[in-house]
């Protein structure tokens, strides 16, 4: 999966921008993982609607994970590696809404889109691990 680490990496440095997905000009955390997935895999699967910062808070509905669901892998946590998704539940009993992608296993490393700051390769410090909440690979088509 080095080729998903290596095109997420490709990334750094886009300025954070709300639901766009555009290399060096703008992305959300969901925009990298479409714009990663359009460099590794081909064509987007689905078009994506528009969302809002709060997306589906209000009735509770899982849609980043159910989308994953249809179109990663699911992943064990004992069965990490890099290049895979994860996906981050920001505060307890909100639903799912950050993405990311582990780009090194020790010291455990991954590369997201984050307000404020665009897309960063951060360290997976507990702040950030103990929020997971699910892990997912890209299917292997490249």
């Amino acid at each position: 999966m080095s080729g998903i680490v290596e095109a997420a990496r490709g990334w750094i440095g886009t300025p954070y921008m709300h639901q766009a997905s555009v290399k060096g000009a703008g992305c959300d955390c969901l925009g990298l993982i479409r714009g990663v997935w359009r460099e590794c895999c081909g064509a987007e699967p689905e078009a994506v609607p528009a969302y809002s910062y709060d997306w589906s808070e209000a009735t509770g509905e899982e849609r980043l994970w159910q989308a994953a669901l249809r179109h990663l892998h699911p992943v064990a946590d004992c069965d990490l590696r890099s290049g895979d998704v994860l996906l981050f539940r920001m505060h307890r009993g909100a639903v799912a809404k950050h993405l990311g992608i582990l780009s090194q296993g020790y010291p455990a490393r991954f590369i997201h889109a984050y307000s404020g700051h665009g897309v960063v390769e951060s360290a997976l410090a507990p702040a950030w691990s103990r929020r997971i909440v699910a892990r997912f690979r890209f299917p292997e088509r490249f």
